[in-house]
């Protein structure tokens, strides 16, 4: 069956990692992805973020390989009224846009959506920004991370506010705008016009508050830093620590869970006890409840637990470092493989069935191509 997207054109104006996965998202169900880059800063800044052991000669460094897959690249002058008749012409075959311009800026280089939906009625445009079309702020992740309130809340409850180790911000408004995206793809089947998408980092993120949020607009309570722990589940999401120094989450969602647990650690007892008997009570004594459980994990093996858990449908997992995720089948089934690359991550995470996802190209070097 041939690639859903097949006869998509899809125009990226998008850096950095919430666009550009976009991007590769429809390049990866079939798209022609062209990622349009500012020739006069030499492309994408991402391609000058570099590790320590990275090659600084290289323009496709790892952060860049992150969402870049599958695509064409073009580098333009955007202020050059010459390479911007490219992009027009370009413009008329396109069905959707992917920008992420601050509030402003698209309107000064002549590519915002009203300018481009009259060359292009039927164009789809998806625009990020950090807070929305009428805050001139630059958005950026870590920033947002902070202001959304997810800083606040992860990281140890005596330590500093921490900022989560990959783009989740990022990640959150690329979901989104895929999804808005989708929407308009279908609305135009039946009314055959383009639109405007908008979404904002911040707004994607506090969407995704989900319960911490609801903890304090429906029962008033100001949600803190836990670490691990879960608010209203316990345990769940606590780590500990097995005999063999190996480290294990457990995540137990019912009462019938705990009770399975209790005897597969030996102690039964304990999930007759009136503290811990039901889930109500275990949060109101979690603290006496985890440093039983420690004890009680210290004395196990990591392997074997693990092993007795899962054969018992008790949800437990080990705490993987990233070289151990991939050793799992699942994430293997992730890679996007080509001879002449090592390995990227897929942006497309379900599978539809009977349907074979395109072979891509790894990420584009940086180039001037006189024809796409």
């Amino acid at each position: 069956m041939e690639a859903v997207f097949k006869d998509l054109l899809v125009l990226e104006l998008a850096s950095v990692l919430a666009g550009p996965s976009v991007g590769q998202f429809f390049a990866e169900l079939g798209a022609k992805v062209i990622k349009v880059e500012n020739a006069a800063t030499r492309g994408d800044v991402t391609r000058t973020w570099k590790l320590a052991t990275e090659d600084n000669g290289t323009d496709t460094p790892a952060y860049f390989c992150a969402a870049n897959w599958g695509k064409t690249a073009l580098a333009l002058n955007l202020t050059q009224q010459q390479e911007l008749e490219q992009l027009y012409e370009l413009v008329k075959e396109a069905d959707l846009v992917i920008a992420s311009y601050k509030p402003g800026d698209a309107e000064k280089l002549k590519v915002d959506f009203t300018t481009l939906q009259h060359i292009n009625p039927r164009l789809i445009y998806g625009h990020i920004t950090g807070y929305g079309p009428t805050d001139a702020r630059v958005g950026y992740d870590a920033v947002v991370q902070a202001e959304s309130g997810f800083m606040y809340l992860n990281g140890e409850p005596d330590g500093l506010p921490t900022k989560m180790p990959v783009a989740l911000m990022d990640i959150l408004t690329a979901h989104q705008l895929k999804e808005g995206l989708l929407v308009a793809l279908l609305q135009r089947e039946k009314t055959g016009a383009g639109q405007l998408v908008q979404v904002s980092l911040l707004e994607a993120a506090v969407s995704a508050l989900a319960n911490q949020a609801t903890a304090f607009l429906v029962a008033g309570h100001a949600p803190g830093r836990m670490g691990s722990e879960h608010p209203t589940i316990v345990p769940y999401g606590s780590v500990y620590t097995t005999k063999d120094h190996k480290q294990l989450v457990i995540a137990i969602g019912d009462d019938r869970q705990f009770k399975r647990l209790c005897a597969i650690l030996g102690a039964p007892q304990l999930a007759d006890d009136p503290m811990y008997k039901t889930n109500y009570c275990r949060v109101q004594h979690r603290k006496e409840l985890n440093t039983l459980l420690r004890k009680l994990i210290s004395e196990q093996d990591r392997a074997k637990l693990l092993k007795h858990l899962h054969r018992q449908h008790v949800p437990a997992g080990a705490v993987n470092t990233i070289p151990e995720v991939f050793e799992q089948p699942q994430a293997q089934a992730m890679l996007l493989q080509h001879p002449l690359a090592k390995p990227g991550v897929r942006q497309v995470a379900f599978e539809l069935v009977g349907q074979e996802l395109p072979q891509l190209q790894p990420p584009p070097s940086y180039q001037h191509p006189e024809q796409v």
